[in-house]
């Protein structure tokens, strides 16, 4: 079990039966010895890799592949996990940590278990400089800022806006919706945006 810089869950190394090694994503539970099977039919224990249409319906998986044969693509990051919650005409469902349940391929494979280290999101980075370093950039109020700065800066004392609140590059932000990907639209069974219209 080793960290890797490049993502937030721990990674392990597995050597097959035929010597060759390959790193995956660590599981929750998943141990230093312990043996890791992937195939059509396979123990439900953290690590082993199957089909989701092989795997009983409330099982708990990561790393879910989107297209057949692509590799994972979702419930990747520091303990992350998705739940499938049942089938339908050789598709399953599954359930995100989002709220969002989606139709995927019966065929495409996704990992037992949960993402390890669940931990992470209660790390302490302690100083603005290593959020730099992660790529994030300061998240300064606009309303704060002159008006050469941003949108809604300026004004005398504190006014508020004045128009729909926009980001520094006078694209909307909050509440535009983003998604722009239609073609998949017919995969997703409830949107995550479905319980906050209920309410």
């Amino acid at each position: 079990l080793e960290y890797d810089p490049n993502r937030t869950a721990f990674i392990a190394l597995i050597k097959y039966q035929d010597g060759e090694q390959a790193y995956i994503l660590a599981p929750q539970r998943l141990a230093v010895g312990d043996t890791v099977v992937a195939g059509d039919s396979v123990d439900v224990k953290p690590g082993n890799a199957a089909p989701m249409g092989s795997l009983p319906i409330g099982t708990i998986v990561h790393n879910v592949e989107l297209k057949i044969g692509k590799g994972g693509q979702l419930a990747r990051s520091a303990g992350n996990y998705a739940q499938i919650v049942g089938r339908d005409q050789g598709y399953v469902i599954v359930r995100l940590n989002s709220g969002e349940q989606r139709l995927i391929s019966g065929l495409c494979y996704a990992t037992v278990g949960a993402v390890s280290n669940p931990d992470h999101m209660n790390r302490n980075d302690g100083k603005a400089g290593r959020s730099r370093w992660l790529g994030r950039r300061p998240h300064n109020r606009g309303v704060s800022m002159n008006p050469v700065d941003h949108p809604h800066g300026g004004g005398e004392g504190r006014t508020s806006g004045g128009r729909h609140p926009v980001t520094p590059w006078g694209l909307p932000t909050k509440g535009k919706k983003t998604r722009s990907n239609k073609r998949t639209d017919t995969f997703i069974v409830s949107s995550r945006h479905a319980r906050k219209k209920k309410n």
